[in-house]
């Protein structure tokens, strides 16, 4: 009885670990395109056209236009972007809310792509609003970035001693 008692016990925390994951938006409407100026006076498109979600996971384009990957199980979440003329991926920290830059201690993190195959090194870029020593932006370049097609890796990274590391896949948008 002490072992089916145990078992139970174990199979009722895997169950609720089951049903613990990101937050999914449920409704069902369709994003007005609109445009948003960053720290930097950058422009980045979002909505229609350029949905950059991780398939199948309920993350929409990031605030800079890019896909989302988790971090943390959702503390944390790494959004990715590239600009296929520099040949430059930039990565933006995010808090759970998905928008919120979360700046780090860290000098680096490392972005590994699938296919073609590479691995790119991200150094910490501070945007103006980040705190002193921290950093919410990490850019690096490689020159397989210039091809452009839908990217898919992971993005891994260490904050206060813990290491982080999330998947992403970019579904197909216009490349303009």
């Amino acid at each position: 009885m002490k072992i089916q008692a145990s078992f139970a016990s174990l199979l009722a925390v895997a169950c609720l670990f089951g049903f613990v994951g990101c937050k999914q938006d449920t409704a069902s409407t369709t994003p007005t395109p609109t445009v948003k100026t960053d720290d930097d006076g950058l422009e980045h498109a979002e909505g229609e056209g350029n949905d950059h979600s991780v398939a199948g996971h309920g993350h929409g384009a990031g605030p800079h236009g890019g896909v989302i990957a988790d971090w943390g199980g959702g503390k944390y979440h790494a959004e990715f972007t590239v600009d296929h003329d520099k040949t430059q991926a930039t990565v933006y920290l995010l808090g759970g809310d998905e928008k919120t830059p979360a700046p780090i201690d860290a000098a680096t993190i490392e972005l590994n792509i699938v296919d073609p195959e590479m691995t790119v090194t991200l150094n910490a870029s501070p945007k103006e609003s980040d705190p002193d020593g921290k950093a919410s932006r990490f850019i690096g370049t490689h020159e397989k970035l210039g091809v452009v097609q839908e990217y898919e890796g992971s993005m891994t990274g260490v904050i206060d001693g813990t290491p982080y590391s999330g998947d992403f896949k970019e579904e197909a948008h216009d490349h303009e």
